[in-house]
């Protein structure tokens, strides 16, 4: 794992390189515009065909989605203490985000008129769960339950099933989160037909979930066609530690992410050199006992860095620069420091909060922005599954009173028939 530290001369460099391997070094647009446009072309038949091409095992149209039998066999296959779980984690997500639902808004203005917003849920919504390396049946209740807390009347979500094999705990999750509409397919084919429709999967308003670069770039060019959440990119997280944490702690707070993917990035941020060298060294005894030690440890040394600064603020400062998925911070006062930071997707504080337990219990969405994006985007949540409406209601009173400087506005942009439809209503003649 590379140490940077923060005062040497070549370290806006070096961590600017550090933060450049957060994309996708992949360039799969071609083959992904492909994709779309054959299921564009060919439906249902792309979906079976692409199916056993990428995932290995053969289908037919009608089995394209899980029947209600193969849920309830999956829910009956689990075990007590896992609907135990997924029963806890779905009421605190459940809560979270209805705690979220905004309130519309009425006010009449000096002149009387009488304008306001309305919120309402999305027509329909497509969910899309990873299903590679890992099943996560943690990504379907957070990415279900807050569209079925904001009200959206169809949800569909779609999850690959690499030779054939359906994860018994996410098709419970589904069921736990009110999803029976669930498709067997992945990929950026599973994302075209979730935006253009075949005969057996109706098109959808709204995208959301992670997935792999192909899932991303597909995502990226239906956009327009339908609303998505963001483009993911490989997961990341940022801890800023000082002296008084347990280094094996950090260590596995960092492998955490590492273990996703070879292409996650875990930094850790401290002004303690002596934490470092332990952290490193917990890191090595770690990656002896990991079931995807080989996963972790390539994302470790590919991606991963620490970074020694000269004091917490610069730590703050360097994280708001990074601005990362997910942001630890394992310091004496974490509120003190919280203050500071501007720029992250989630952020856990103190040294009993790791990462994850936002994964799967704690309640706020774990479906966060990547790649810095979190200087401009937020987290999934209710807000990604509603829809403003602005009203505006004038009598012909209010109307004299705000009239005249339209008509004014109008003209001055050449627009005529704007300025007659106000001014004909006031009784003036009109150019």
């Amino acid at each position: 794992m590379r140490t940077l530290i923060a005062n040497d001369p070549g370290f806006g460099a070096a961590l600017a390189a550090l933060l450049a391997e957060r994309a996708e070094s992949t360039d799969v647009t071609a083959p992904v515009a492909a994709l779309i446009a054959r299921v564009r072309a060919e439906g249902d038949a792309a979906l079976v065909a692409l199916t056993a091409q990428f995932d290995r095992f053969s289908l037919t149209a009608a089995q394209i989605r899980v029947s209600p039998s193969e849920i309830a066999q999956a829910c009956a296959a689990i075990s007590a203490d896992q609907h135990q779980a997924l029963a806890l984690a779905a009421a605190r997500i459940e809560a979270f985000h209805a705690a979220q639902m905004p309130q519309d808004l009425t006010l009449t203005d000096a002149v009387g008129a009488r304008m306001g917003l309305r919120w309402g849920p999305l027509d329909s919504v497509g969910l899309y769960v990873p299903g590679g390396k890992a099943s996560y049946p943690s990504s379907v209740l957070m990415n279900a339950i807050p569209a079925r807390v904001a009200g959206v009347a169809r949800i569909a979500m779609c999850v690959p099933t690499p030779d054939g094999q359906l994860n018994p705990l996410v098709l419970a999750a589904a069921q736990r989160a009110g999803v029976s509409e669930i498709y067997r397919i992945g990929g950026a084919q599973a994302i075209a037909a979730l935006a253009y429709g075949t005969a057996t999967i109706a098109p959808v308003d709204r995208i959301t979930g992670p997935g792999n670069a192909y899932v991303a770039e597909a995502k990226r060019q239906v956009f327009g066609r339908v609303g998505i959440d963001n483009i993911a990119g490989p997961s990341e997280v940022a801890i800023i530690a000082d002296a008084t944490q347990n280094p094996d702690h950090i260590a596995l707070d960092l492998l955490a992410q590492a273990e996703h993917d070879e292409a996650a990035q875990a930094i850790l941020l401290t002004d303690n050199a002596d934490l470092a060298r332990r952290v490193a060294t917990a890191i090595e005894q770690a990656l002896r006992t990991l079931p995807r030690a080989a996963i972790a440890r390539r994302s470790i040394e590919d991606h991963g860095a620490i970074i020694l600064v000269d004091d917490l603020a610069m730590a703050a400062t360097l994280s708001n620069q990074i601005a990362p998925e997910h942001l630890q911070i394992m310091t004496a006062d974490p509120d003190a420091l919280f203050a500071q930071i501007r720029h992250a997707g989630a952020v856990f504080l103190g040294r009993y909060t790791p990462e994850a337990i936002g994964d799967y219990i704690a309640g706020p969405n774990h479906v966060l922005p990547t790649s810095g994006t979190a200087r401009f985007a937020s987290g999934l949540s209710v807000f990604d599954f509603l829809k403003r409406t602005s009203w505006v209601a004038l009598d012909a009173a209010s109307l004299r009173a705000i009239g005249p400087a339209a008509v004014t506005l109008a003209d001055a942009e050449g627009l005529g028939a704007h300025a007659s439809s106000v001014a004909i209503r006031l009784g003036q003649n009109h150019p």
